[in-house]
């Protein structure tokens, strides 16, 4: 990265930047708790980023290194150029691009880096014959600003699913973010209210694996930006009002050959999946405690994972119904054949997230896992004594029980590497012990004055 040769494709780049009178970079990573970061640099910059990587102090972030080892470098990835769509009329243009990280003691692409994450379980798959597809379906809060500008919990409006106006006053802010998503090279293929009030669903199209990620990174950015544009706080928290509907992040997940063929496909089974899908699937559950850690990583998550507002916690598969984890979804064509893990919500870090669930698929096609019969009844009416005759386990119920699945699972503790997977732990844990020794307000409402 330090020969001063420019390729076609960041050639490119320094020619959109120059056409965009682009003035300002942001150069854009995460951490591994998922938040986005980015350091801003003059848009002259660019060839210098490209050819020698801009340098950083990654002891400031989250879960990177420690203060003595400090030094990193960002290269962008000019794959992912795109200006920003939110930036008033008289001002000029400024644009993101999101980075590797690298390692400046050694000049490798730092493994604790969770786009490195991802990569690592996608050159597994090649390894394997296989490219990954996936399309996540982030649901997200619309609600009202209090008069200094804070956050509330007031919905702008009574919508329901799929409403229209006047009861989806939303629809206004939704155009606007699809807009300024499509501005940004996404294609959009629906958007709609979703069952809670202010609550809303925009998805995108299938993508690789690794630009499905860089867009939900982005998509979470955009949709904050354009809704405080709009006056409104926009949340990707699981459950901000306790007994409705939560936001989950439903992922579709399927493999093709290094021909362009769908591995999951097969005409001939029952349910028009392969034995590569099947046994894909097989890993999934088999992980599924595991995957839970990083695919529903905040104590938050948990107060959407119960039963009764449509999230799955039961650890089965269904051709038919939703109460199962995985869904197998009608495919009107070949290529449309794909499986989708019902479980994740959009705070996860999707790079991890979907690292964790790429590499339980495989090792259930490397293993030969054989896939159970699916469910077709709603789990939700099924008793305890019911589960077990099935043979349905349940999905760890908060996030301690999740962190030991974690470490308890050698496949998907080692799926994050030997940097991320301790840090992650460790920042996990703490979170949950600071949670299990606050006071919450239902129980000084409901003990403060009884006892």
């Amino acid at each position: 990265m330090t020969s001063g040769n420019i390729s076609e494709a960041e050639q490119a780049v320094l020619d959109e930047i120059e056409e965009q009178d682009v003035d300002f970079l942001r150069l854009q990573f995460t951490d591994i708790l998922g938040t986005v970061k980015n350091v801003a640099v003059p848009a002259r910059q660019a060839e210098k980023a490209f050819t020698e990587g801009i340098y950083f102090d990654g002891s400031s972030i989250e879960g990177f290194v420690r203060i003595q080892e400090s030094d990193m470098r960002l290269v962008p990835d000019p794959d992912t150029f795109a200006v920003l769509p939110w930036r008033n009329d008289e001002e000029s243009a400024a644009a993101r691009m999101i980075c590797d990280v690298y390692d400046t003691s050694t000049d490798e692409p730092f493994e604790g880096d969770p786009r490195r994450v991802l990569k690592n379980a996608l050159e597994r798959a090649e390894e394997m014959g296989y490219t990954v597809n996936a399309a996540p379906e982030p649901e997200f809060f619309l609600f009202e600003e209090d008069e200094e500008g804070r956050a509330t919990t007031e919905t702008n409006d009574a919508g329901g699913y799929f409403d229209v106006a006047p009861k989806d006053l939303a629809s206004d802010v939704r155009r606007d973010i699809i807009y300024g998503l499509e501005e940004m090279g996404f294609e959009i293929e629906a958007s709609h209210h979703e069952v809670a009030e202010g609550q809303h669903e925009i998805n995108f199209t299938y993508d690789d694996a690794l630009a499905t990620a860089d867009n939900v990174a982005t998509f979470r950015t955009v949709v904050r930006a354009i809704a405080a544009q709009h006056d409104y706080h926009a949340t990707f928290m699981p459950k901000p009002i306790p007994r409705i509907n939560g936001s989950g992040m439903h992922t579709h997940l399927s493999l093709f050959t290094e021909d362009g063929e769908n591995a999951f496909h097969d005409e001939d089974d029952e349910f028009n999946l392969s034995e590569e899908a099947h046994a894909f699937t097989a890993g999934i559950l088999e992980h599924a405690p595991a995957i839970t850690a990083v695919a529903n990583p905040t104590v938050n998550s948990y107060k959407r994972l119960v039963p009764g507002y449509e999230a799955p916690v039961y650890v089965a598969w269904s051709d038919r119904n939703r109460s199962a984890l995985i869904r197998k979804p009608a495919a009107r064509v070949p290529a449309a054949s794909r499986i989708e893990l019902r479980s994740p919500d959009p705070s996860c870090n999707p790079y991890l997230a979907l690292a964790v669930m790429i590499h339980a698929g495989l090792d259930g096609i490397e293993q030969g896992l054989e896939c159970p019969d699916p469910v077709r009844e709603n789990i939700y009416e099924f008793d305890e004594q019911k589960r077990d005759e099935y043979g349905i386990d349940t999905l760890p119920s908060n996030l301690g029980d999740a962190v030991d699945a974690l470490e308890e699972d050698e496949a998907i503790y080692n799926a994050l590497g030997e940097h991320v997977a301790p840090k992650f732990v460790e920042a996990k844990r703490q979170e949950f012990e600071e949670y299990l020794v606050d006071v919450s307000e239902w129980e000084l409402d409901r003990y403060l004055e009884k006892f």
